[in-house]
Order: C-alpha cells, then structure tokens, then sequence
C-alpha cells in the first residue's frame, strides 16, 4: 500500500494531539500523568482505556488494544491509514500531495469520480423536479407545503422513467464502471442499465462537508417499498452519516440537536424554521453516529416515531448515547405519529414547547415501566420501585439522584429512606462487581498458549524493559544493548519479532518511535503500547541495562552449565572431562562474581 513520506506523515501526527482526537469520540478524565475513559472498542463499566498525552498512544488494559492517532482512527472510523493520514490532515488544514501510480490513487480516482456522478445526479435530479412532465412530484411538493427554498437547501428532486438517469451520465462522459459504483444504476440479467430510482421524490444524502455521498427515493402512490436507499459504496456507509447534518450545521446547533427518523421529519421541521434537526437514515443509531451528534451538540433529543419501531428505535439510541456520557431528552408526542404530522397538525410554537419539555432517559424509562405494572397491587408496587431503585443507582451525579429520589417518594408513596437503603445496596454491589469484571487479563490475543507458558513472567517482564528502554529512542543506548543483547536472546515471540523491527530502524538511523509504530502489525502495536504504557520504574538507565545485561549474561551461564553437566555424564575421555571440568569452574566462579 502506498503512503505519504514519513515528513508528511509526523507533520499531520505532530498537528494532532492524540487527547484532543480521542476526545471527539471518548469521554476523558485526567488522571495523574493520562486520560482514562471506556473503552470503545469493548464493552467495560470501569475506565481501562488509556491516553498517554507524553508519549502520543492510546492502550485498553481490558481489552488489549492500543496504538497511536492514526491507529485510533482506522479503527474507530473504519478506516485504512491513508484515509486516517487525509482525515486528520484535513482537521489541521495541511495540504497533503497526490498519491500517484498505486492502489490507492485508483481508488482515490474511482472515488472523486463517484462523487462527481452523485453530484451531477443531485443536480438533474432537482432540475427535473420543475419539468412539466413531473406534475405528480409537484403535486406531492405542494400539498406538503414545502416551499421552494427548502427545496433547494435540501436538493430535493424527481428522478424520471427506466434509464433516463444512465442516459444523462453516459452523455457527462463517465464510465460504466463509475455509474455502477455509485448505486444509482443496475445492471440486469440482459444487461440493459436501468435506474435504481424511477418516478420517486428524491433526497440526496450529504456528508458533513456537504459531499453528495447517497440517495433516498420515496414513492408518491401506494407503490412498495415507500422508500429504498443507495447500497453502501465506495463513499457511503449508512452508520456513519446523519441525514441533514450538513444544512443543520449551517444554523446554531450547539446547544441543542434532535434526532428524528425519516427525511420528511427533517425537510418538514427545517421549513418551519426549526433548523436543529437531523435523521439517523432509517437504520438503529450506530455509534459513529453518536459520535457525530456529541460532535456537534450538548444535548440531543429523541423524536422517534410512535410505534413500535420508533420505540425500540428511541431505546437502542438511549443505550449507544449514554454509554458515550450524551445529555439526552426524549420528546413526548400525542396526537401525531411523527414529528413531520404533529408539525403539520400543531404548528412550530407548540412544536417548540414539546421540545423544551422533553423528559430525561430516567423519566422516560419509569414511564414506560409504570404503564407495564399495576401500582395498586403490592406486589407490582414493589417490582416498581425496586426496578426504579436500579435506574437511580446507574445515576453518577449525586444532586440528580437526590432530584429523583424526592420526586418518587413524593408521587408513589414512600419514604425517601427506603429509596435510598435500596439504591445504596446495588450501588455496592455495581461497585464490587465492576472492581471483579475489570480487573486487567493477559491479552492472548494471536499469541500460542503454549508458547506462553514456556516463557517466564520474569523473562517477559525483562524482555519488555529492553524495549521499554530503546523506545527511549536514545542511540548511545542502544548500541550498548546491540553489544550484548542478540535478537537470539529473546524469548517471547512477539518481544522478538518488536525488537528486530527497533533494532533494524536504529541501523537505519530511524529513531522515530511514532514512525515505527506506524508500521507495526496490530497485534505488534497492542503490545508495544502496553509496555509503553507501563511503568517499569527506571529511574537509571544506565544501572538497568547493566542489571538487565548481567540478568541475560547469567542465564547464558546456567543454560552453559547443564550442557557441560550432561556432557561430562556421558563423556569417557579423560581429556575432554578436565576441559569441560576447568569451563565449569570458570562458569561458576563468574555466577558468583554476577551474584
């Protein structure tokens, strides 16, 4: 795979700070010299993830993983390193070449290309939303009241009949290949190109930059399905973006965003001037885009649908958005199905006032909770409280849980004290549990048990200070090191194969460590910031390279030993016994001396 030049590569490392990028996606706490927050790469309840601002590396003591900036985006974002290199370079505004006769420049070429059809396609698309043949679309757009501004903030269109679309595109010059790649064409089995939209309302899809990335197509009669989507591609994952995002940025969204499920729900808010509002794509909320709303807003607001869809919709988006620290609020709707009907039906202003009242994740699970049981029998009343007991000690902020404690005493009946013994009760034992399930284990990822259990924890550890030591990146260190400790000597495979790599960017004058990360394979990486992670308290160099030379020295001396102990068994030369005799005294007399 092609890459930027390693100048490039640690101007763009260099511009980013790993604690602020993190940040953009994981909850941070300083702690002593590091950042500790969850994990997002394993499900935890105690922070075993950990920011090393100092040495630019993230690790999970949980789960294993680890690496620095670039390796945090590939994984989180779903990414190859040259896309992680372009992403952040983009965030520091640095201007990065052409990768050219690669893999990747093709790629890259297919993608600007793709890019270029959606965006011509938005384009013919609108434009014949005002023909005189789209009567039916016009029709729709006019019963919906959507003015011709919000048309055009959105790109709305009219896709037309069997290949118009493919005909269009073929007379702009692009491929075949280019068309298909987009999804906005199939090819059938007699391999004629038809569009994948006909005779339906159209709703481009744009990323955050404001890149046609995708399409939605809605039927205007009774046609099924009522909407289909592009397929994922080469420029569009549906997990990853958040429909009307580019048009909400342009508004003030930070304080406050909300999330509603179709199309309609937004173009039919935003012409009402309510302009804070985004859809997750029809799918279940992901986390990336989770990431995108706590990104760009301190609290968001759930406006799913009213059905059952929209409920366990609204429900899956509590438990992405709360695991990531969101401030969340959920809408309560009557009288509408959706967000676009009530709007309709109500009006902004009081569309406005159900926004401000909207209730917390906690109210609305006691709600929901309070309709399944019957409070006027015992036993349910006490299901109720003890299960409202369990949500109040998920709650870390004590003058919230004191909030909602008074309240619930006050509206079931029961005293605030029993409240509390019982939320106390789980909150020991929540704490006694996490201290259990956290405790770090040995990451066997990748690594033969058996392999494990022939190397020592001593030789592991004094392995790992070996190259906890030339990560200092010192040179005089290292051919201290070179001089007396072989590749040979190492033991543990992993240690061996991360030590051949630092010993051979040393002879080629490349002390960089970011740079040698970079070229780690992933298992390679999750061990090396561990032991960059971990303290090995060396407070001398130079004293722990001579323990650790005498410690390698010694155990050469003893595996010398009981060669010489096993040969002079079975040896019946009288000449060769008092040279192996005279090689044992000497051994002895210098593990004496290392003693």
């Amino acid at each position: 795979m092609a890459r930027y030049s390693d100048e490039i590569i640690d101007d763009v490392r260099q511009s980013n700070d790993i604690v602020d990028v993190i940040s953009q996606y994981v909850r941070l706490k300083r702690s002593g010299r590091n950042y500790f927050g969850l994990c997002p790469f394993h499900n935890e309840k105690s922070p075993s993830f950990s920011v090393s601002p100092e040495k630019q590396i993230f690790h999970c003591f949980g789960c294993g993983v680890g690496g620095n900036v670039f390796t945090f985006l590939t994984k989180i974002e779903g990414i190859n390193f040259v896309e992680a290199v372009q992403l952040l370079a983009e965030r520091a505004n640095i201007q990065l070449p052409t990768l050219e006769n690669n893999v990747d420049s093709a790629k890259e070429a297919l993608k600007a290309k793709v890019y270029k059809v959606n965006e011509f396609t938005a384009k013919y698309y609108h434009e014949n939303l005002y023909r005189p043949e789209s009567k039916m679309a016009q029709e729709y757009i006019k019963k919906r009241k959507l003015s011709n501004e919000t048309l055009k903030s959105f790109q709305i269109g009219f896709s037309g009949k069997f290949d118009e679309l493919y005909k269009e595109l073929k007379k702009q010059g692009f491929e075949d290949r280019e068309i298909l790649e987009s999804g906005l064409v199939n090819k059938n089995e007699r391999g004629q190109y038809i569009d994948r939209y006909r005779n339906r309302l159209m709703f481009p899809i744009c990323d955050v930059r404001g890149r046609v990335i995708a399409f939605g197509g809605r039927v205007l009669d009774d046609t099924k399905p009522k909407y289909i989507n592009s397929p994922e591609n080469i420029v569009y994952s549906k997990g990853r973006h958040l429909y009307g995002l580019n048009v909400a940025k342009k508004y003030d969204i930070k304080k406050r965003l909300l999330i509603v499920e179709g199309y309609m729900d937004v173009v039919s808010l935003h012409q009402r001037d309510i302009h804070n509002v985004v859809a997750s794509l029809g799918t279940a909320l992901t986390q990336q885009q989770g990431y995108l709303l706590r990104n760009n807003t301190e609290q968001i607001i759930l406006s799913y649908d009213s059905d059952e869809a929209g409920q366990t919709a609204k429900v899956r988006a509590m438990e992405i958005l709360q695991n990531m620290g969101c401030d969340i609020r959920v809408l309560q709707m009557e009288g509408a199905k959706d967000p676009d009907e009530y709007v309709i039906k109500y009006g902004n202003a009081r569309f406005q006032n159900l926004v401000d009242k909207a209730i917390s994740v906690i109210e609305f699970k006691v709600k929901i909770l309070r309709q399944s049981l019957d409070l006027e029998s015992t036993n349910d009343k006490i299901k109720f409280l003890n299960e409202i007991a369990k949500l109040i000690s998920k709650i870390d902020n004590s003058m919230e849980r004191e909030v909602y404690i008074e309240k619930i005493a006050k509206a079931y009946d029961v005293s605030k004290e029993a409240i509390y013994a019982e939320v106390n009760k789980l909150t020991y034992r929540e704490i006694k549990d996490e201290k259990i399930l956290s405790k770090p284990k040995p990451v066997v990822k990748h690594i033969e048990k058996k392999e494990m259990d022939n190397v020592s924890e001593a030789t592991k550890r004094r392995e790992n200070t070996v190259i906890a030591i030339l990560l200092l990146g010192d040179r005089n260190i290292y051919e201290i090191i070179k001089q007396n400790i072989t590749i040979k000597d190492f033991k543990y495979d992993i240690d061996k194969r991360i030590a051949e790599k630092l010993y051979e960017e040393f002879e080629n004058g490349n002390s960089n460590i970011n740079s040698i990360i970079d070229n780690l394979s992933e298992e390679e990486q999750n061990h090396i910031t561990m032991i960059m992670a971990e303290d090995y308290g060396i407070d001398d160099v130079e004293k722990a390279i001579d323990d650790i030379i005498q410690s390698y020295e010694k155990d050469k001396l003893n595996e010398r030993k009981l060669e010489i102990l096993e040969l002079l068994e079975n040896s019946t030369e009288e000449n060769q016994k008092k040279e192996l005799e005279k090689e044992l005294n000497d051994i002895i007399i210098r593990l004496a001396k290392i003693r």
